[in-house]
């Protein structure tokens, strides 16, 4: 007799009956949990993905304000879903969305989880979040606050990234009919709020008395990969014609509007070097400014330059100043100097 797995098929078993009065109690006011209207929820899902509530909840009103309906944000042009997408980063996850958006309006709105996987940007947990949320299907969402309540609970030392899929065929069997949505959140929940990554809540969790944990040990964090580091020079012309902008091509960022620059430190004499090989012929530099931006796997090394000249250069395309960071989406990684054209 298997008295470790009977026991841990039990607790399985009792988590509706302990999370959810717990849960109905203590979740948090959150403007995507109004209502479950699917639009909704698929906004506020793809939004919070590797993003903070708290820097979510007012891009989230904002963005419902302007782009309301699966047909408004069908049709949204690039420069307006930049803009409302905003200092949110991952800006492919904005146009993942939309482009769910117009499959939706050309095919209706799924509402299995194997049919909502199949739009654009939509993963298993996204998947499952809306299946069970939107459309009280016995679908887990299991993301890293599952996978860490769970393995906490249950002292489970695996690695986080082996135990998502494990974790969804056990517990989609103990979800309580009529209350899919509510029991998917419940666990996101207790992950986000009580059994935190550093200095879990443990006096307050429901599931302590069943806990084989009761502190931070769990899940083994996995090996982070050494952030690659590049060097770039900045160069943000100012003119009569007013800032100059380019889109980027290629990388991070790729699409979206930055100030011109090239790979490399350069100091002021090979700054100048460089806008002379562009064709320029009259400028002046400012003293240059340094910052270090970092993503997730990439940091930048920058220098900027603000360029004064007469000039208009035909590689940039030109916007008054007062216009960029005010209707023009412009990348936290280049807002740090946009300054330097007033």
């Amino acid at each position: 007799m298997n008295t470790f797995a009977d026991d841990t098929k039990k607790i399985y078993a009792e988590l509706p009956s302990l999370l959810l009065p717990w849960y109905g109690q203590n979740k948090r006011d959150l403007p995507w949990r109004e209502n479950t209207d699917p639009y909704r929820v698929l906004v506020s899902e793809i939004m919070l993905q590797q993003t903070r509530v708290e820097a979510v909840r007012e891009h989230y009103l904002r963005f419902l304000r302007e782009l309301p309906s699966v047909a408004d944000l069908a049709a949204c042009p690039d420069d307006k879903l930049m803009k409302l997408w905003e200092g949110l980063g991952y800006y492919s996850r904005a146009k993942n969305l939309r482009e769910a958006a117009r499959q939706i309006a050309a095919e209706g709105f799924p509402d299995t989880r194997e049919g909502l996987k199949k739009l654009k940007g939509v993963g298993e947990y996204t998947a499952g979040a809306m299946a069970s949320i939107c459309f009280s299907r016995p679908e887990p969402a299991v993301d890293g606050n599952v996978v860490r309540v769970l393995s906490r609970l249950f002292g489970d030392e695996r690695p986080a990234e082996t135990l998502c899929e494990e974790y969804t065929k056990k517990l989609a069997p103990v979800y309580p009919e009529g209350r899919c949505g509510d029991f998917t959140q419940s666990l996101m929940e207790l992950g986000a709020t009580v059994c935190t990554p550093r200095s879990p809540k443990c006096m307050l969790c429901p599931l302590l008395s069943r806990c084989k944990t009761k502190g931070d040990s769990l899940p083994r964090p996995a090996a982070k990969a050494e952030r690659k580091k590049f060097e770039m020079t900045v160069f943000v012309f100012v003119t009569p014609f007013g800032t100059g902008l380019r889109r980027r091509e290629t990388g991070v960022l790729k699409g979206l509007w930055e100030f011109y620059n090239t790979e490399g430190k350069q100091d002021e004499k090979a700054a100048a070097a460089h806008l002379k090989s562009l064709g320029l012929k009259n400028f002046s530099l400012s003293a240059p400014k340094t910052h270090k931006h970092v993503f997730t796997h990439l940091e930048w090394d920058m220098t900027a330059y603000g360029v004064r000249t007469e000039e208009k250069p035909g590689f940039l395309t030109w916007f008054p100043a007062e216009e960029i960071g005010k209707n023009i989406a412009l990348p936290s990684a280049f807002r740090w100097c946009a300054k330097m054209s007033e």
